[in-house]
Protein backbone atom coordinates (compact mmCIF):
# COMPACT_ATOMS: atom_id res chain seq x y z
CA UNK A 1 0.00 0.00 0.00
CA UNK A 2 1.57 3.90 -0.94
CA UNK A 3 2.34 5.59 1.95
CA UNK A 4 1.19 8.61 -0.14
CA UNK A 5 -2.47 9.58 -0.27
CA UNK A 6 -2.59 12.38 -2.76
CA UNK A 7 -0.44 15.30 -3.56
CA UNK A 8 -1.85 19.02 -4.57
CA UNK A 9 -0.22 22.13 -5.72
CA UNK A 10 -1.48 25.60 -4.45
CA UNK A 11 -0.42 29.22 -5.58
CA UNK A 12 0.05 32.09 -2.96
CA UNK A 13 -0.34 34.79 -5.45
CA UNK A 14 1.91 35.42 -8.70
CA UNK A 15 5.16 37.05 -9.42
CA UNK A 16 6.86 38.91 -12.42
CA UNK A 17 10.65 38.54 -12.67
CA UNK A 18 13.13 39.84 -15.43
CA UNK A 19 13.30 37.30 -18.55
CA UNK A 20 17.24 37.41 -18.04
CA UNK A 21 15.97 35.73 -14.55
CA UNK A 22 14.19 32.69 -16.46
CA UNK A 23 16.52 32.31 -18.90
CA UNK A 24 20.24 33.16 -18.38
CA UNK A 25 21.57 35.46 -21.58
CA UNK A 26 25.36 35.03 -20.33
CA UNK A 27 25.21 38.64 -19.00
CA UNK A 28 26.18 39.13 -14.88
CA UNK A 29 23.22 38.66 -12.96
CA UNK A 30 23.96 42.48 -11.68
CA UNK A 31 23.99 44.06 -14.92
CA UNK A 32 20.41 42.93 -16.07
CA UNK A 33 18.70 43.60 -12.84
CA UNK A 34 19.64 47.06 -12.78
CA UNK A 35 19.36 47.77 -16.49
CA UNK A 36 16.23 46.05 -17.84
CA UNK A 37 13.27 47.56 -18.04
CA UNK A 38 11.13 44.25 -19.31
CA UNK A 39 9.54 41.76 -16.93
CA UNK A 40 8.16 38.44 -17.98
CA UNK A 41 4.88 37.61 -17.78
CA UNK A 42 3.65 36.92 -14.41
CA UNK A 43 4.13 33.00 -12.82
CA UNK A 44 2.33 31.59 -9.83
CA UNK A 45 4.46 30.89 -6.50
CA UNK A 46 3.66 27.43 -6.07
CA UNK A 47 3.68 25.45 -2.72
CA UNK A 48 3.08 21.71 -3.07
CA UNK A 49 1.02 19.31 -0.14
CA UNK A 50 1.69 15.96 0.23
CA UNK A 51 -0.61 13.82 2.66
CA UNK A 52 1.33 11.22 3.75
CA UNK A 53 0.50 8.65 6.55
CA UNK A 54 2.99 10.44 8.78
CA UNK A 55 1.48 13.27 8.12
CA UNK A 56 0.52 16.43 6.05
CA UNK A 57 4.00 17.64 4.40
CA UNK A 58 4.88 21.07 2.42
CA UNK A 59 7.38 21.58 -0.13
CA UNK A 60 8.05 25.07 -0.30
CA UNK A 61 5.45 27.41 1.67
CA UNK A 62 4.92 30.45 -0.62
CA UNK A 63 5.49 34.32 -0.72
CA UNK A 64 4.08 36.15 2.57
CA UNK A 65 1.16 38.91 1.55
CA UNK A 66 2.87 41.16 4.04
CA UNK A 67 5.26 42.12 1.28
CA UNK A 68 2.82 43.82 -0.77
CA UNK A 69 0.83 45.31 2.08
CA UNK A 70 3.47 46.28 4.57
CA UNK A 71 6.37 49.15 3.49
CA UNK A 72 9.15 47.72 6.29
CA UNK A 73 8.98 44.37 4.72
CA UNK A 74 11.60 44.92 2.67
CA UNK A 75 14.79 46.06 4.27
CA UNK A 76 15.80 49.61 3.27
CA UNK A 77 18.83 50.77 1.12
CA UNK A 78 20.65 48.57 -1.43
CA UNK A 79 19.37 46.08 -0.32
CA UNK A 80 15.75 46.99 -0.69
CA UNK A 81 16.19 48.19 -3.99
CA UNK A 82 17.66 45.39 -5.51
CA UNK A 83 14.61 43.45 -4.05
CA UNK A 84 11.98 45.49 -5.30
CA UNK A 85 14.21 45.38 -9.04
CA UNK A 86 13.91 41.28 -8.80
CA UNK A 87 10.68 40.68 -8.60
CA UNK A 88 7.26 42.33 -8.63
CA UNK A 89 4.17 40.29 -5.98
CA UNK A 90 0.58 40.09 -6.43
CA UNK A 91 -1.19 38.40 -3.32
CA UNK A 92 -4.52 38.80 -2.84
CA UNK A 93 -6.33 38.20 0.24
CA UNK A 94 -7.38 34.95 0.29
CA UNK A 95 -3.85 33.67 -1.18
CA UNK A 96 -2.59 33.02 2.35
CA UNK A 97 -1.27 29.56 2.89
CA UNK A 98 -3.74 29.09 5.54
CA UNK A 99 -6.54 30.18 3.24
CA UNK A 100 -5.72 28.36 0.35
CA UNK A 101 -4.81 25.20 1.88
CA UNK A 102 -8.42 25.30 3.42
CA UNK A 103 -9.55 25.91 -0.15
CA UNK A 104 -8.60 22.25 -1.23
CA UNK A 105 -9.72 20.42 2.02
CA UNK A 106 -6.67 20.85 4.39
CA UNK A 107 -6.52 22.39 8.11
CA UNK A 108 -2.84 24.05 8.50
CA UNK A 109 -3.01 23.13 11.88
CA UNK A 110 -2.24 19.37 10.65
CA UNK A 111 0.65 20.24 8.63
CA UNK A 112 3.57 18.00 10.07
CA UNK A 113 6.33 18.82 7.98
CA UNK A 114 7.77 21.76 5.65
CA UNK A 115 10.65 21.30 3.56
CA UNK A 116 11.84 24.06 2.12
CA UNK A 117 13.98 24.07 -1.55
CA UNK A 118 15.82 26.98 -0.21
CA UNK A 119 15.38 30.44 1.87
CA UNK A 120 14.29 33.01 -0.81
CA UNK A 121 11.54 34.89 0.17
CA UNK A 122 8.62 33.57 -1.98
CA UNK A 123 9.80 30.11 -0.59
CA UNK A 124 9.38 30.92 2.97
CA UNK A 125 6.17 33.42 3.10
CA UNK A 126 3.95 30.94 5.18
CA UNK A 127 6.43 30.04 8.10
CA UNK A 128 4.75 32.32 10.66
CA UNK A 129 1.54 30.19 9.75
CA UNK A 130 3.67 27.16 10.64
CA UNK A 131 5.39 26.91 14.50
CA UNK A 132 3.57 23.92 14.83
CA UNK A 133 5.67 21.99 11.87
CA UNK A 134 8.81 20.95 11.73
CA UNK A 135 11.02 23.11 9.02
CA UNK A 136 13.17 21.27 7.03
CA UNK A 137 16.38 22.56 4.79
CA UNK A 138 19.68 21.58 4.38
CA UNK A 139 22.87 22.75 6.77
CA UNK A 140 24.57 23.92 3.37
CA UNK A 141 21.20 26.24 2.76
CA UNK A 142 21.10 27.32 6.66
CA UNK A 143 24.80 28.41 6.54
CA UNK A 144 23.99 31.22 3.11
CA UNK A 145 22.11 33.22 6.02
CA UNK A 146 25.28 34.00 7.85
CA UNK A 147 27.11 35.21 4.50
CA UNK A 148 28.62 38.90 3.70
CA UNK A 149 25.27 40.44 1.52
CA UNK A 150 23.29 37.77 2.26
CA UNK A 151 20.31 40.43 2.31
CA UNK A 152 21.35 41.68 -1.36
CA UNK A 153 20.89 38.32 -2.21
CA UNK A 154 17.39 37.61 -1.39
CA UNK A 155 18.36 36.23 2.00
CA UNK A 156 16.35 38.02 4.60
CA UNK A 157 17.51 36.76 7.72
CA UNK A 158 14.58 38.31 10.03
CA UNK A 159 11.86 36.52 7.98
CA UNK A 160 13.45 33.09 7.80
CA UNK A 161 14.79 32.64 11.66
CA UNK A 162 11.30 33.82 13.22
CA UNK A 163 10.78 32.93 17.10
CA UNK A 164 8.84 29.74 17.53
CA UNK A 165 9.83 27.74 15.14
CA UNK A 166 11.09 24.39 14.88
CA UNK A 167 14.00 23.30 12.50
CA UNK A 168 15.52 20.39 11.39
CA UNK A 169 18.66 20.76 9.18
CA UNK A 170 20.00 18.09 7.35
CA UNK A 171 22.66 16.79 4.92
CA UNK A 172 22.06 14.34 2.31
CA UNK A 173 24.54 11.17 2.53
CA UNK A 174 26.54 9.37 0.53
CA UNK A 175 24.00 6.69 -1.51
CA UNK A 176 24.95 3.69 -4.30
CA UNK A 177 21.18 2.80 -4.74
CA UNK A 178 21.14 2.59 -8.71
CA UNK A 179 17.34 4.14 -8.50
CA UNK A 180 18.74 7.38 -7.82
CA UNK A 181 21.77 7.84 -10.10
CA UNK A 182 23.32 9.96 -10.85
CA UNK A 183 22.89 11.49 -7.62
CA UNK A 184 25.07 10.13 -5.27
CA UNK A 185 23.97 11.52 -2.00
CA UNK A 186 20.32 11.61 -0.44
CA UNK A 187 17.51 11.91 2.49
CA UNK A 188 14.79 9.43 2.86
CA UNK A 189 12.46 11.98 4.78
CA UNK A 190 10.16 9.08 6.37
CA UNK A 191 12.47 6.00 5.83
CA UNK A 192 9.90 4.63 3.65
CA UNK A 193 11.64 5.18 0.03
CA UNK A 194 8.46 7.66 -1.02
CA UNK A 195 9.77 11.09 -0.17
CA UNK A 196 13.60 11.54 -1.09
CA UNK A 197 15.70 14.53 -0.94
CA UNK A 198 18.00 15.67 -3.13
CA UNK A 199 21.01 17.92 -3.52
CA UNK A 200 20.08 20.17 -6.61
CA UNK A 201 22.69 23.40 -6.12
CA UNK A 202 22.72 26.35 -8.24
CA UNK A 203 20.36 28.86 -7.46
CA UNK A 204 20.94 28.34 -4.22
CA UNK A 205 24.33 26.47 -2.81
CA UNK A 206 22.24 24.37 -0.44
CA UNK A 207 18.58 24.03 -2.48
CA UNK A 208 16.66 20.59 -2.05
CA UNK A 209 14.66 19.05 -4.57
CA UNK A 210 11.39 16.12 -3.38
CA UNK A 211 11.51 13.17 -5.42
CA UNK A 212 8.03 11.25 -5.09
CA UNK A 213 7.66 8.02 -5.57
CA UNK A 214 4.53 5.39 -5.32
CA UNK A 215 2.71 2.74 -6.85
CA UNK A 216 0.57 3.33 -9.62
CA UNK A 217 1.67 7.08 -10.14
CA UNK A 218 4.38 8.56 -12.40
CA UNK A 219 7.49 9.92 -9.98
CA UNK A 220 7.38 13.57 -9.12
CA UNK A 221 10.33 15.39 -8.90
CA UNK A 222 9.86 19.20 -6.97
CA UNK A 223 12.65 21.06 -8.22
CA UNK A 224 12.14 24.41 -6.48
CA UNK A 225 13.73 27.56 -8.55
CA UNK A 226 16.26 25.21 -9.95
CA UNK A 227 14.02 26.02 -13.55
CA UNK A 228 11.76 28.52 -14.29
CA UNK A 229 9.82 25.98 -17.16
CA UNK A 230 10.72 22.42 -18.01
CA UNK A 231 11.26 23.38 -21.34
CA UNK A 232 14.10 25.17 -20.52
CA UNK A 233 15.61 22.55 -18.55
CA UNK A 234 15.62 20.03 -20.84
CA UNK A 235 17.11 21.92 -23.34
CA UNK A 236 19.71 22.98 -20.33
CA UNK A 237 19.21 26.49 -20.27
CA UNK A 238 19.49 27.65 -16.14
CA UNK A 239 18.06 31.08 -14.90
CA UNK A 240 19.90 33.96 -14.69
CA UNK A 241 20.40 34.10 -10.72
CA UNK A 242 22.47 31.07 -9.27
CA UNK A 243 25.97 29.93 -10.20
CA UNK A 244 25.69 28.86 -13.87
CA UNK A 245 28.01 26.33 -13.64
CA UNK A 246 26.67 24.42 -10.46
CA UNK A 247 23.03 24.94 -12.19
CA UNK A 248 23.89 23.37 -15.54
CA UNK A 249 25.79 20.27 -13.85
CA UNK A 250 22.82 19.99 -11.43
CA UNK A 251 20.19 20.96 -14.60
CA UNK A 252 22.03 17.82 -16.49
CA UNK A 253 21.67 15.16 -13.18
CA UNK A 254 18.13 15.72 -13.30
CA UNK A 255 17.52 15.34 -17.06
CA UNK A 256 19.75 12.29 -16.69
CA UNK A 257 17.53 10.80 -13.57
CA UNK A 258 15.02 10.22 -16.76
CA UNK A 259 16.82 6.81 -18.34
CA UNK A 260 15.44 5.91 -14.44
CA UNK A 261 12.26 7.27 -14.78
CA UNK A 262 10.96 8.02 -18.18
CA UNK A 263 7.85 9.02 -17.18
CA UNK A 264 9.32 11.69 -14.28
CA UNK A 265 7.06 14.53 -13.64
CA UNK A 266 9.28 17.98 -13.10
CA UNK A 267 7.36 20.48 -11.25
CA UNK A 268 9.32 23.73 -10.60
CA UNK A 269 7.80 26.50 -7.98
CA UNK A 270 7.24 29.12 -10.94
CA UNK A 271 5.97 26.91 -14.18
CA UNK A 272 2.68 28.21 -15.07
CA UNK A 273 2.61 24.47 -16.76
CA UNK A 274 2.91 22.97 -13.26
CA UNK A 275 -0.42 22.71 -12.18
CA UNK A 276 -2.01 20.72 -14.99
CA UNK A 277 1.06 18.31 -15.13
CA UNK A 278 -0.01 17.45 -11.53
CA UNK A 279 -3.27 17.14 -12.54
CA UNK A 280 -2.54 14.81 -14.97
CA UNK A 281 -0.05 12.49 -13.08
CA UNK A 282 -2.23 12.31 -10.22
CA UNK A 283 -4.28 10.08 -12.40
CA UNK A 284 -3.49 6.12 -11.32
CA UNK A 285 -2.30 3.98 -13.71
CA UNK A 286 -4.38 0.62 -13.55
CA UNK A 287 -1.83 -1.47 -15.31
CA UNK A 288 0.42 -0.65 -12.60
CA UNK A 289 -1.26 0.22 -9.69
CA UNK A 290 -0.70 -1.98 -6.28
CA UNK A 291 -2.24 -2.02 -3.18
Amino acid sequence: MSSIKRVSVLSTGTVAIRPQHVRSDGTPALWWLLTSRRWARPRPINVYLIEHVGGLVLFDTGQDRRSVTDPTYFPRGVAGLLNRRLARFAIAPDQTLTVQLAAIGYDIANVRTAVLSHLHIDHVGGLPELTHATIVTSHAERRTLDRPFAEINGLLRNHVLRPGLHWELLTPQPTDDPSLAPFTAAHDLFDDGSLILLPTPGHTPGSLSLLIRRPGFPPLLLVGDLTFDIHLMENEHVPGLGRRHTSLATTRKINALRLTYPDLVVLPAHDPGAADRLTAAEQPNPRQRRT
